[in-house]
């Protein structure tokens, strides 16, 4: 409950009026600080009103007063810049590692917030928060969805950061990279990924014009640990249709390879998504194939480019692509639908996947703008 406690203080959902410290000292909150993520205190640069003198430091929370000697910040020199220790429950006296006494103030989670917390807690239904999502005014809907989808972008752009670490700064390896784990279709992501990385990328390139199709096709295939369709131990082909096997998709990977499509160029200079999907139409893939390629792999690279060269043009132009392509489908997506989401663009199933993956299944409720407007909602 410790994380409802900080979300309680950081939206002043509890009485301020005449708050005063378990020591008697009246306190008037002027600013709550900025909630922090990482170690140290739970919020930074507050400014407390503490008996008539202002003090500007950090703000330490914990359900019960007593953690604060349990977690160790009793001989931790680093919490000797907490000006007010906020509880839900003062058990004992607190003091810093320098000896002095810290001020303690105990507040209380409104019993309406606390149960519908609890309600978020408990359920198995996915999402949590379904019931309310119709309610969700629009604007409110998309202003969420459009935060998540930069932040997947984000975060895909340090993915394809740490491939083109791996690939020495070649960003033609790295779009081969993307395009190969596309086309490991989920359940062959990761070997794909592997796989494609390990090739000796310039060295190919530079033998191709003295290298047979047939020759190429093979290194691919043994590098894969693949032979006349025996798998090698880590690939899948459970559940998995036999034109999205692994060596069928190496096999279109090596055929993209000799004839040097799909590269960088190409892609970044698509000005839509419908030029960027041609470029993966004419590398013989099917629509639906260069659909998923467009998402995952050609606007990620763009935005990636633009990230890295600060190129601002790409960045906008990576997410304006998403918006103008259908959604993918998905279980994840439908589920968002049933709950009365309008979900018509990649841009929106792309934001609905980073909210599942990053918020719904590590109950960060509180973070989420949803689950705000349920727990807000009277």
């Amino acid at each position: 409950m410790e994380s409802l406690l900080h979300y309680v203080w950081q939206h002043r959902l509890f009485n301020t009026d005449n708050l005063k410290t378990t020591g008697g000292l009246c306190v008037e909150i002027l600013y709550c600080g900025q909630h922090n993520v990482n170690q140290g205190q739970d919020f930074l640069n507050a400014k407390i009103l503490i008996d008539g003198i202002v003090w500007v430091g950090n703000v330490e929370m914990h359900t019960k007063s007593s953690d604060w000697n349990r977690h160790g910040h009793n001989t931790d020199p680093v919490y000797n810049t907490t000006i007010l220790h906020v509880v839900e429950k003062a058990d004992v006296e607190v003091f810093m590692q320098n000896g002095r006494a810290v001020p303690q103030l105990e507040i209380a989670i409104p019993q309406d917030l606390g149960d519908k917390f609890g309600e978020l807690r408990r359920t198995s239904d996915y999402p949590r928060c379904h019931r309310f999502i119709s309610a969700i005014p629009s604007i409110k809907v998309h202003s969420w969805l459009d935060s998540l989808l930069v932040e997947r972008m984000v975060e895909r752009n340090r993915r394809i950061a740490s491939v083109l670490d791996q690939t020495r700064g070649n960003w033609n390896h790295t779009a081969f990279v993307l395009i190969a784990r596309t086309l490991g279709f989920g359940l062959n992501g990761d070997p794909m990924e592997s796989w494609a990385k390990s090739l000796p990328h310039d060295e190919l390139l530079c033998q191709l014009d003295k290298m047979p199709y047939a020759l190429l096709e093979d290194e691919f295939l043994k590098m894969a640990e693949i032979d006349n369709g025996v798998n090698g131990s880590m690939w899948r082909y459970m559940r998995i249709r036999p034109q999205n096997y692994p060596e069928v998709r190496i096999r279109q990977l090596a055929s993209l390879f000799y004839n040097r499509q799909c590269c960088l160029n190409e892609i970044i200079a698509c000005e839509n998504a419908a030029q960027l999907a041609d470029v993966f139409l004419k590398a013989g893939f099917s629509k639906q194939v260069s659909r998923l390629l467009v998402i995952n792999a050609g606007c990620p690279l763009i935005f990636s480019y633009g990230f890295a060269y600060g190129l601002e043009e790409n960045r906008n132009r990576s997410l304006r692509m998403l918006s103008e392509i259908g959604s993918e489908d998905n279980y994840i997506l439908r589920q968002w639908r049933a709950c009365g989401l309008d979900v018509s663009t990649a841009a929106d199933s792309q934001a609905l996947i980073q909210l599942k993956r990053e918020y719904c299944e590590h109950f960060r409720c509180l973070e989420c703008r949803f689950g705000f407007e349920f727990l807000s909602n009277k």
